[in-house]
This record gives C-alpha cells, sequence and structure tokens, in this order.
C-alpha cells in the first residue's frame, strides 16, 4: 500500500452510494477495502479488496477496521417508502442499522482509528417541519427537537447522536451528512427497495400508455444526482466542519411534475395515473443550503434533468439485457 496516498474503507460499499464512493477515491489514489453482504449488482466493485462480510457481526467489523486510516460508513437496512413506510421492516431497520453503527464505533475505538464520515438522511427530521407541499426548506438547526416520520429517521437521529457522542468522549474526527434522496446510475430499479427516481424511470420504460402514481401526486421533494453526493461527501471530509450537512439539491418539484419531465425525456407518449391511497412519506421535503454553502464554499447545483435524463437512459439499457 506504499504508493498510495491514504487507505480507506468502505462500508456499505455493494450499495449504490457505496460502490460510486469507491470508484471516486480509487481515482484520488486511495488503497480501498471495501465490504458488504454483497457485490455490486451491476458493475464489477473497483476496490482493492472486497470482505463479503455481516457488519453485524463484530468479528468482521474488527477485520475490516484495522489499520485503516478514513472510514466512509455508507451501510445501512433501507430501501425506498415501500420498504420503510411500511411498518413491516421497522424492528429490522431499526435493530441492523443500530447494531451495524454500534459495532463500527466500539471497533474504531479498540483500534485507533480515528476518521469516520457516516451518512445520515433527511429522514431524520421532525415530521412537523414537512406536513405541506410548499414547506419551507430544511436547515440544519431544524434538526430538534427530533420527530422523524418513520423509525428509520429515528435510527439515523440516534446514529449521528452516537457518532458525535463518541468524537467527544473518545476523539474521533467526525463527519455527518443529511442526504436527501440521491439518485443515478447503478442504483436498484425494481424488487421493492428502490426509490421513486428509479422506479419512475422504470415504470416509463414498462409502460403501455399510463403509469401509476400514488397519491395526489402533488406532494414535493429534492432529488440529487450521485456525482454530486459523492463530491460533497469527499469535500466534507476534507473540509475541518464537524457539525452535520445536508447534502441535497434545493430544486423542489412535485411528484407529477418529475413523472412528467421522465415521460417527456422518454419521448413516450404516457399519461399519469393518480392512485387515491393513504399518504406514504411526508408532504414535502427540500434542502437548505445555506449552510453547506457557508462551511464548504460549495453546493449542489446541476439540474435535475441533466441527471434523470443519464439515469433514465441507463435504466433502459439495464432492461435491455
Amino acid at each position: 500500500m506504499s504508493d498510495y496516498k491514504k487507505t480507506a474503507l468502505v462500508l456499505g460499499a455493494g450499495g449504490f452510494i457505496g460502490s460510486h464512493m469507491v470508484k471516486r477515491l480509487r481515482q484520488e489514489g486511495y488503497w480501498v477495502r471495501g465490504v458488504d453482504i454483497k457485490y455490486p449488482e451491476y458493475s464489477p466493485t473497483q476496490a482493492d479488496e472486497f470482505i463479503k462480510g455481516d457488519l453485524r457481526n463484530m468479528s468482521i467489523v474488527d477485520v475490516c477496521i484495522d489499520g485503516v486510516d478514513e472510514i466512509y460508513q455508507l451501510a445501512a437496512d433501507m430501501g425506498g417508502a415501500d420498504y420503510i413506510f411500511t411498518g413491516e421492516n421497522d424492528a429490522n431497520v431499526m435493530h441492523n442499522s443500530a447494531q451495524i453503527n454500534l459495532n463500527i464505533v466500539d471497533s474504531m475505538r479498540r483500534h485507533g482509528v480515528k476518521k469516520v464520515f457516516y451518512s445520515s438522511s433527511a429522514c431524520m427530521y421532525p415530521e412537523d417541519h414537512q406536513l405541506d407541499t410548499d414547506v419551507p426548506a430544511l436547515s440544519e438547526d431544524m434538526a430538534y427537537p427530533g420527530n422523524p416520520d418513520s423509525e428509520y429517521g429515528w435510527e439515523k437521529l440516534f446514529s449521528e447522536r452516537l457518532y458525535l457522542t463518541y468524537g467527544k468522549n473518545y476523539d474521533f474526527d467526525v463527519r455527518i451528512a443529511r442526504f436527501h434522496n440521491i439518485f443515478g446510475p447503478e442504483g436498484t430499479f425494481e424488487g421493492g427497495r428502490e426509490k421513486a427516481p428509479a422506479a419512475l424511470c422504470r415504470k416509463v420504460c414498462e409502460s403501455l400508455g399510463e403509469i401509476e402514481v400514488y397519491g395526489d401526486g402533488k406532494q414535493t421533494r429534492s432529488f440529487l444526482y450521485i456525482d454530486e453526493c459523492v463530491e460533497g461527501i469527499r469535500r466534507l471530509m476534507e473540509s475541518e466542519c464537524t457539525e452535520p450537512l445536508n447534502i441535497g439539491s434545493n430544486e423542489g418539484i412535485s411528484i407529477n411534475d418529475f413523472a412528467q419531465m421522465i415521460i417527456d425525456i422518454s419521448g413516450y407518449n404516457i399519461k399519469i395515473k393518480n392512485i387515491d391511497v393513504p399518504q406514504i412519506g411526508v408532504r414535502g421535503r427540500n434542502s437548505d443550503n445555506t449552510l453547506i454553502k457557508e462551511k464548504l464554499g460549495w453546493c449542489p447545483t446541476q439540474p435535475l434533468k441533466v441527471g434523470i435524463e443519464k439515469t433514465f437512459h441507463w435504466i433502459k439499457e439495464e432492461r435491455l439485457k
């Protein structure tokens, strides 16, 4: 490893963001160890070493952490709205992710590894700030008093506190980002754990003239392309900022308008059918990027259409394989 500038451990390296993180670190000259319970789904890993293992097992965590300079913690039990908000998976979501994070901080303490990035989520923000479609963008100081709308969000809030507390008591160098709906090529687009951008792209590809959108479609979100997510992570890790930051786009859009954007990109003649179902998730969510611009001198700027066009064509091609 002597020819590399640093060694990095990417946890969750078989997943969407983790696999892109591995590629970015390798491009920067890092020696990278990746760990996950699965290999990347759509392309071979670019990690120098890949350990297939379960991070709920402390013996696996100890083997992985030993000897690295930096940790990028992207591993979690998670998925799209159908997985997170039904209530059927709440116990697993909380137990599995909390167990992973508890193992990581304890192993870091015992192995003397100090620098860690933790991937939190905008799902940790209080539900009462997200009840309307035109709510103000979420700023970092809105996090407390805590009242997330899902157990997934509660676990993220807990784990933020966990890493910050270990940072205080054991001198860890902690960086935390609250992600806002990351999307892009090589993200899961079928099977029940896919996020809205991938699901909508898949529906348009499969459509025979109509796609279904749950609810009235007026609910609003912002979506961030994977390249800008990874850029934000690296800038945060190289900064002196030790407080949690949003990493997200501030380009809010309704789900109906988002679906129509994808339809327009496809060139297909497709109508949107709104399905009357109980509301899943919050009504409005957008990222306030004031603090990230102040702390990093940077924030995401790529228009949503640029990223979703790349993603749509990638999913279209994948479905033909």
